[in-house]
């Protein structure tokens, strides 16, 4: 029997994907909840919807419109939380401006994403009237301030203070509906290869990550199950793709969130255990730094569940971390895929109790409504083995359509009607991603690839290391050959050199871990990595300053 979709009468109401309705949840089940922002300011769910309000009452006095790109520069808070909803539900677009960016870079996004005001910490007015006789139009900034704020901008036009516009608005606003393919967010990728690009999201795409990611955390058994009475501290910038995502969905159960500022590992220690924080997101380097503190060993840390991602999690650091209470597992996702698409689970049929240090900091497994696949160098699908590794593509509803104002760079992006992500891995006959390098980073040695991971990872399974970077460097005959950066812990400094390295990356050789050839003929010990402006390892300036050597 054929059935026919009844068309849309003229009294029904087609329900858009809209973010605003990710905070009506939250206002019907819990209003009282907390919001916190360093311990020092307090808001119900309530209020928070109040201020959400006199912020858009606010926007539009300044003559915010529908379609404006309304640019933040804060540390993380509930200020930027209020902008994640506030800004695309008047239908403009919140530009979350990456703080770390150079002069250089941080002119090129403002310019490029055309940014009609911009909102800012008044840490970072100096850096804005840097660069602002470049502008190459007006931009009135509102300031945000704290701790008796600073001078006032002799050269920027300033519109007004944070909370003082906020005073002068009413706390109800009627939120349009619109089209929910319509532009919410947009943001510039780290720019480690040539200029930042820019990757935007609609309402929808926002609207289904959240949805995606609260079936794959609440509704399977994983490593962690999380609900809303979870108390979420975010450790990813604001600023970068979202916080992952997961302020959306955090808001949306109505959970008790706690925001930090700026990233300091002992405030960090101070806020979980004064606010009991059970759940939050970094990379690897963030929970080294925490670990690492002094104040971490006289803090519990046992009811805290950590998902680790940007970079591969490297199981001594999981083990580490284990070792101390933490529940660590491991995500993958990128800056164009909004960002989650993976996450770590315990095999099927596993109760997934127990450190599984393996299980934890692998890809994972697809989430709902995510298709992944691995593809040879013509673009041929490749068997899912578990053994041949290929670049890995995806598709999902929230992966973003194009570069933002970069057609040819999109097209690239989108061959064959599949994401390209740049990443090498290899899926097994169970559904599960591994990935074993960037596709930039793989090392080409003899004809044969070596994993710039899988060495880091060896190399850090050594007592004395804290920190490894692995990187292909020219070698006349091998056309490759890998180099070791090792930065030691604090106390074996001195007390490890390069040849007792070698010879713990020897033992995985002789148990057919690595070949042979994978071990680096030069590991050099030094005192710090270099890293992008979310902590991941930046191989192309690692691959600069080491590579002649």
């Amino acid at each position: 029997m054929n059935v026919r979709l009844v068309e849309k009468t003229p009294s029904a109401y087609r329900y858009p994907l809209l973010i605003k309705n990710l905070l009506t949840h939250s206002q019907r089940r819990a209003p009282w909840q907390e919001i916190v922002y360093q311990g020092r300011h307090r808001c119900t769910y309530r209020t928070f919807a109040e201020r959400i309000a006199r912020l858009a009452n606010a926007l539009q006095a300044l003559g915010v419109r529908a379609g404006d790109t309304v640019a933040v520069m804060d540390w993380d808070s509930h200020r930027y939380l209020e902008c994640y909803f506030a800004v695309p539900m008047i239908g403009a677009v919140l530009h979350t401006i990456n703080i770390r960016l150079s002069a250089e870079q941080l002119l090129y996004t403002i310019n490029h994403a055309r940014d009609d005001i911009i909102v800012a910490h008044t840490d970072f007015i100096p850096l804005l009237e840097k660069i602002a006789p470049q502008f190459d139009a007006a931009r009135p900034v509102v300031t945000i301030e704290e701790d008796g704020g600073a001078p006032a901008s002799r050269t920027l036009r300033t519109v007004g203070e944070y909370e003082a516009l906020l005073a002068d608005q009413a706390p109800v606003f009627t939120f349009p509906d619109f089209d929910e393919n319509a532009a919410a967010t947009l943001f510039y990728t780290t720019g480690t290869t040539g200029r930042p690009k820019g990757v935007c999201f609609s309402h929808r795409q926002i609207v289904l990550h959240t949805y995606g990611f609260m079936s794959a955390l609440c509704a399977f058994h994983g490593f962690a199950d999380i609900d809303a009475s979870d108390v979420y501290m975010p450790l990813t910038p604001m600023f970068h793709v979202h916080a992952w995502g997961m302020p959306y969905l955090f808001t949306m159960l109505a959970a008790k969130q706690v925001y930090v500022g700026r990233y300091e590992p002992g405030k960090i220690l101070s806020l979980l255990a004064a606010e009991g924080a059970t759940f939050s997101h970094c990379v690897p380097t963030i929970l080294k730094m925490v670990l690492d503190h002094p104040d971490a060993a006289a803090t519990d840390l046992s009811n805290w569940k950590i998902l680790v991602g940007g970079s591969a999690l490297p199981q001594s650091l999981c083990a580490a971390a284990i070792s101390r209470g933490i529940n660590v597992f491991a995500a993958y996702g990128m800056s164009e895929t909004c960002p989650l698409v993976t996450l770590a689970m315990p095999d099927p049929g596993q109760a997934g109790d127990g450190p599984a240090f393996a299980q934890r900091c692998r890809t994972g497994m697809p989430v709902p409504h995510v298709d992944l696949n691995i593809v040879d160098g013509h673009g041929r699908f490749l068997p899912h083995d578990g053994r041949q590794t290929g670049e890995v593509v995806v598709r999902s509803p929230w992966l973003a359509q194009a570069y933002f104002r970069e057609p040819e760079k999109s097209e690239d992006l989108w061959r064959g009607g599949w994401m390209h992500t740049g990443d090498v891995g290899c899926i097994g006959a169970d559904g599960f991603l591994q990935i074993t390098d960037r596709i930039k980073d793989v090392i080409k040695t003899g004809g044969d690839w070596l994993s710039s991971l899988t060495l880091e990872d060896l190399i850090s399974r050594h007592e004395a290391v804290g920190e490894a970077a692995v990187i292909g460097v020219p070698d006349q005959k091998w056309g490759e050959r890998p180099i070791a950066l090792v930065v030691l812990k604090a106390e074996f400094a001195g007390r490890v050199n390069e040849d007792e390295l070698k010879e713990h990356l020897r033992q995985f050789a002789d148990k057919g871990v690595i070949p042979r050839y994978g071990v680096p003929d030069r590991i050099h010990i030094v005192a710090a990595l270099a890293k992008t402006s979310v902590g991941k390892l930046d191989k192309k300036r690692l691959r600069r300053q080491y590579g002649s050597i």
